[in-house]
């Protein structure tokens, strides 16, 4: 299945129903009055988080929706039906822009959740409503009101645990396949990860999720490489796991490019709990290793973990690390609330 994780889409929601005009005309009763029923309320316009998907790539194909319109009213007092509401499926995670692209309507973030993004129309009133102690015979109806029409933006952002951010090869895909059963497309160079994979990370008996994201470059925040498309995905994220290539040397220097990145990009990614990893052990000799560790620590100013994907080595560590630094964070929310 193909990934896609912004589109535009028109929604219309129903007209409501009209009123009549309408008279009771029986045998034994030669002053009926008037009996026309109200028209019914127009679709309602619904998204609905669901649970198994992952993607929009559906709305590429079907990108208009329109809901039905109200049932109009009839003789004898029969209201017309209401419409039924038009219900469209989106993965959790899904953010709803307004056609400018920024403004925020809605955010699903829960499987089952249902947000109305536009009420269908009232219906109108038949000449029934319109009966009073002055006026007994009324000839008045009123059209059903129209619908509601707007173009949106659905931007899906991945919902993972933790998210891997760092310079493209820094190793993302290969650690996301080496601890997870997720199968990343692997190879030796830059931007092989074209789009978000999630993977689910088991250790000590628990599970997280772990999500890659597409390699960051000088300039991310502001759209250059693959930019701010998928720097979205690690919002949601509790921790961020900064991975930096231990054989590419420079880790100082790559290490604060992403961290200039996260901070100029905003939406509070930079006060996330952060993991710092060098990678590509297996790559370095042990003093290459214990030299370049050491000046990555002094620069961040924290502990950092040496890992091979290829062999194996300190991914056991790191995985507690991520497992315990996820369980302190939803501790310290669950506090604060």
């Amino acid at each position: 299945m193909k990934f896609l994780d912004r589109v535009k889409i028109y929604v219309r929601s129903g007209d409501g129903g009209d009123g009549v005009v309408a008279f009771r005309r029986e045998k034994f009763l030669p002053f009926g009055g008037p009996d026309g029923g109200n028209g019914g309320k127009g679709g309602d316009i619904v998204l609905a988080a669901e649970d198994g998907l992952n993607t929009l790539i559906d709305f590429r194909y079907a990108q208009h929706f329109r809901a039905a319109k109200g049932g109009n009213g009839a003789g004898e007092n029969r209201s017309g039906r209401n419409a039924p509401d038009l219900v469209i499926r989106v993965p959790p995670g899904t953010e709803v822009l307004a056609d400018d692209g920024e403004t925020e309507l809605a955010d699903i973030t829960r499987a089952g959740s249902r947000v109305t993004l536009i009420p269908g129309g009232d219906g109108g009133f038949g000449n029934a409503h319109f009966k009073s102690s002055t006026n007994r015979a009324p000839r008045k109806a009123t059209k059903g009101f129209p619908g509601q029409e707007r173009w949106v933006w659905l931007r899906l952002k991945l919902i993972a645990d933790a998210g891997l951010v760092g310079l493209p090869n820094a190793g993302k895909s290969t650690l996301l396949g080496a601890v997870s059963a997720a199968r990343p497309k692997v190879a030796d160079y830059p931007f092989t990860t074209l789009h978000p994979v999630l993977g689910v990370v088991e250790t000590n008996g628990e599970n997280f999720v772990l999500a890659d994201i597409p390699g960051l470059i000088k300039g991310a925040h502001e759209g250059a490489g693959l930019g701010t498309r998928f720097l979205g995905h690690v919002e949601r994220a509790r921790v961020l796991v900064h991975l930096v290539d231990g054989a590419a040397g420079h880790v100082v220097r790559a290490w604060r490019t992403v961290r200039r990145e996260i901070e100029a990009y905003g939406a509070g990614l930079a006060e996330k709990p952060e993991i710092l990893v060098l990678t590509k052990a297996d790559a370095m000799s042990p003093r290459e290793a214990a030299t370049r560790r050491a000046s990555l620590a002094r620069a961040a100013g924290c502990e950092v973990l040496l890992v091979s994907s290829l062999t194996g080595a300190g991914l056991a560590e790191l995985k507690r690390a991520i497992a315990a630094t996820i369980a302190a964070t939803i501790a310290a929310l669950a506090r604060q609330s």
